[in-house]
């Protein structure tokens, strides 16, 4: 019987290689899980009403922990007109990061009745920097970087949408 048949079978040494069998698997299955991009989610109706006037875009909403997880990574292209809005049910402090995400983006930090607390402009593609809200919020609506200074998006602006119970 060759050596390592024989490594094999002795006493734990299957159990040990059948663990270890699985950790590496179960290791690969997350590695694959994150590269692959999340798919597109319905897109929804929002406003933002500025003092220049009302902005429209539609928006995916990420409503689930895995979808907040995957964001916008791996994306490679998004309309001006378009975001992704993250709805954390109850207002936190909430710190966000670009990991695996190619655009840059702007982040709008919103409270739970919808106004704009801060906005996070210019991020850095694939920075694993730490992006903080700097007070509670309720969500976080990303466009594309340079949305927010071009349409004259400012901090006290009224964001509307479903979830804030203020359809535009």
């Amino acid at each position: 019987m060759k050596a390592w048949y024989k490594r094999f079978y002795r006493r734990g040494a299957g159990l040990r290689w059948a663990l270890a069998f699985v950790l590496i698997c179960s290791a690969l299955s997350v590695t694959l899980s994150l590269h692959a991009q999340q798919p597109e989610l319905p897109l929804e109706a929002l406003a933002i009403e500025t003092s220049a006037g009302m902005r429209q875009f539609q928006v995916e909403v990420a409503r689930m922990p895995e979808q907040r997880a995957i964001g916008l990574m791996w994306r490679k292209t998004m309309a001006p007109d378009r975001g992704m809005l993250f709805d954390f049910d109850v207002e936190r402090h909430v710190t966000m990061w670009m990991q695996n995400t190619a655009l840059s983006l702007d982040m709008l930090f919103i409270t739970e009745d919808g106004s704009v607390a801060s906005i996070a402009a210019d991020t850095t593609p694939f920075s694993t920097d730490r992006i903080s809200s700097g007070v509670q919020v309720g969500a976080v609506l990303e466009l594309l970087a340079g949305s927010a200074e071009r349409l004259g998006i400012a901090p006290g602006d009224r964001v509307r949408h479903s979830m804030f119970g203020n359809p535009p």
